[in-house]
Formats: C-alpha cells, structure tokens, sequence
C-alpha cells in the first residue's frame, strides 16, 4: 500500500457516481429484464475508463473502479456465491423510528428500495470466478501506467455479508461467518495476487451496533465484533497486511445517527484486523470530532489512518482549509507519514442512490487535493509538496 512519503495522499471509500444509462441497465438486471450481456459488459468497461479519469483529474492519488460492476458493495455477493436463495429483510435503522418522515425518505430511495438481499438457505460456496477477473481487467486497464499501488479494489468483508444477508441455515452465526470467509477468500486473493491493494469493507464494526446487534450489551458487541475480525482475518491470512486496507462506517444514509457507537468503543477491536490501514468516517457532525480519540489511543504499529475529510452526505464541498486542518489534527497525534485523507464513505453506495450531486463529488475530490497540498505544506515544507 502506498505510503506518505513527503506530502499526504489522497483517496476514497470506494463507490462513486455511475453513469445514469448504466444505472438503467443494472436495474434493469437486478429486476430480470433482459440485458445483453456483452452491451452491459461493454458500457461498465467504459464508465471504469472514464470513472479512472474523473479520479485523476481531481487529484486523488489512489484510485478505483468507481464499484462500476456492482449493484452494490455488499449485495453483489449474491451474484458470486451459491447458497443465497432465501429471503431478507432490509435491516432497521432504530435512529430513525422517532422521524417517520425522515424513514419514508430513506427507505424510498430509488437505490435503496431496489436493492436485493436474499437470505442464506444453503451451504455458502463459490460459484462464479469469473467477475472478479474482469473486475481486475477493466481497472488494469483504466490505470493503464498507475504502479499498483495506486490502485485499490473493494470487497465485502464477511461480517457486512452477514449483516445484509439473514442466516437460515446455519447452526451458528460463528459457523455462517467463517464459511462466508471461506467462500471470500478466493475474490480476496485475486485481488492482491493481480497487485491491487484489497479493501475490506466493514460496516458490521460500527453499524451493526445498532442495526444487528442492538439487544446486546456493549460488551456483548464488542464480543461480536471481535468474531467478525477473527473471521476477517481468517480470509485473509495469506495477504500480507501492507497489501490491504479496511473501511469502518456507521452506514452511509441519512438520518440523525444519534445511536452510532463512539469510535473510542470499538477501534482496539478494529486494529485486531491485519488490514493496515483503516478508513472511517471523521467529516460528518456525529463523528468530526473524534480525532481526540487519539490523543488516548496509540496508533499500533504499522496502522495508517485514512479519516474522511469530505462528507458523503452533504452537498456543500468543504473548504481547502478544512480540510488542511482535519488533516492536521490526525498528523499532529499519530504522525505525518501515517495519514492519507479519504471520504466518509462511498457516492454511490446503491446502484441509483446519490445523496451528493455526481458533479459536486468531483468538486469535493478537487477541494481534498487542494486541503492535502495545504497540510503538506505544513507538515513537509514547501518544497516537497509542490
């Protein structure tokens, strides 16, 4: 993974504004109209090339594919694995029960309500190999000369699985976790061995406090969560740690989110995964002002933070100068060269869902690079940052 030498970088969560013909044509798939497959094929590739673009232009140092191919970053599992062929219910979200109206909005969401999430009725397998190569493919291809480095791809990380995906199978939600790790572990795999960097997101470790295990104690949780870590890192035990990275969020909808858990309850269980770097949110007002949390908490070695300086909910693009500053705070506790600056999460997040005008998302991208050549001026000297 690529590392802040003398300035600080810039990347993103993962998911990012499709092209709206291609939003057609993936709601069209996920609801059984015909496609033809080779036209869809064809219109993702294209929109990775342009998406590797856009990132570029904007200034943003390791880029993706935008999650192109996916209908969604965790439902797309559904596509690639056997055992699925239940049914689900879309998780609650208990912060919005006291604003009906505020629910009514976040369940219509064109994106949201489309969204497929069948159950487990069946042993957990791999059944498609293919989609993970021609993901491969067509980001190779729309970085043409990036060095690996550069370049990441998400997946889902089993405890997010488990949270979409309702169990009707298996005996133990233990037993459930580690044979979606299983099945995982070949899509993360080829991730790294094609000389990407792997993102595992991992949502489960902070929203699923309060959408999956909301009846539990806080030490009850922690117990869980420690379980998906273990499940996580069990799939990825060959990957080295350098080569991945991992995304922690209390869920990317609008709403108060006056239940999300303090990240101070949870990041010693979060830097038990290998990934080493971690990206959570640290821009939106439920959590802007935990950097704090780490003028108590002491950076593991080898651990980079990647704290969101952009919203991925509010249409305002955050000023340089804000963003320099939130920078600022995470390098002046863990140190310069362990911070890279992020969003809070994805623009994307469903297929159809934006709550950030696509156009605005490029002018926020073009506000991080200008705040990280601010912070680096500060932090490196002038020279260096230029």
């Amino acid at each position: 993974m690529k590392r802040s030498t003398d300035r600080f970088l810039t990347t993103h969560t993962g998911s990012l504004p499709r092209p709206e013909d291609l939003i057609r044509m993936m709601f069209a798939k996920e609801e059984g109209i015909p496609v033809e497959p080779r036209a869809l094929a064809t219109r993702i590739t294209q929109a990775v090339s342009d998406i590797v673009a856009r990132q570029t232009a904007a200034g943003v140092d390791v880029v993706n594919d935008g999650e192109m191919s996916k209908p969604s970053y965790a439902t797309y599992i559904k596509d690639r694995l056997n055992g699925f062929g239940g049914e689900s219910q879309p998780p609650p979200y208990p912060d919005l029960v006291a604003f009906p109206g505020l629910h009514q909005k976040v369940y219509g969401d064109r994106g949201r309500a489309r969204r497929k999430m069948p159950g487990c009725n069946a042993p957990v397998s791999v059944r498609d190999r293919e989609s993970v190569k021609v993901d491969i493919a067509n980001v190779k291809a729309g970085v043409a000369n990036r060095a690996a480095e550069d370049v990441f791809m998400s997946a889902a990380s089993p405890g997010v699985v488990s949270l979409f995906f309702h169990n009707d199978y298996y005996k133990t939600h233990e037993e459930y976790l580690y044979a979606i790790a299983d099945a995982m572990q070949h899509e993360y795999e080829a991730i790294a061995d094609a000389g990407l960097v792997l993102q595992l997101d991992c949502p489960d470790l902070g929203m699923g406090r309060h959408v999956q295990f909301a009846d539990l104690s806080l030490e009850d949780f922690r117990k869980k969560a420690r379980l998906h870590v273990e499940a996580l890192n069990h799939a990825v035990r060959n990957i080295p740690a350098d080569r991945m990275r991992m995304h922690l969020c209390w869920g990317n909808y609008e709403a108060p989110h006056q239940m999300d858990m303090p990240l101070a309850d949870i990041i010693d269980v979060v830097f038990l995964a290998r990934p080493s770097a971690v990206s959570f949110e640290a821009a939106n007002p439920r959590h802007a002002h935990e950097w704090a949390v780490f003028e108590r908490v002491t950076l593991p070695d080898g651990k980079v933070l990647i704290p969101g300086v952009l919203e991925s909910k509010s249409n305002f693009i955050e000023h340089p100068e804000l963003i320099a500053q939130r920078i600022g705070r995470y390098a002046a506790l863990v140190g310069r060269e362990h911070v890279m600056a992020g969003s809070d999460c994805g623009y994307g997040t469903w297929v159809g869902q934006a709550a950030v005008d696509p156009d605005v998302v490029w002018g926020k991208f073009a506000a991080m690079a200008e705040g990280a050549r601010l912070a680096s001026v500060r932090f490196w000297g002038r020279a260096a940052a230029v």
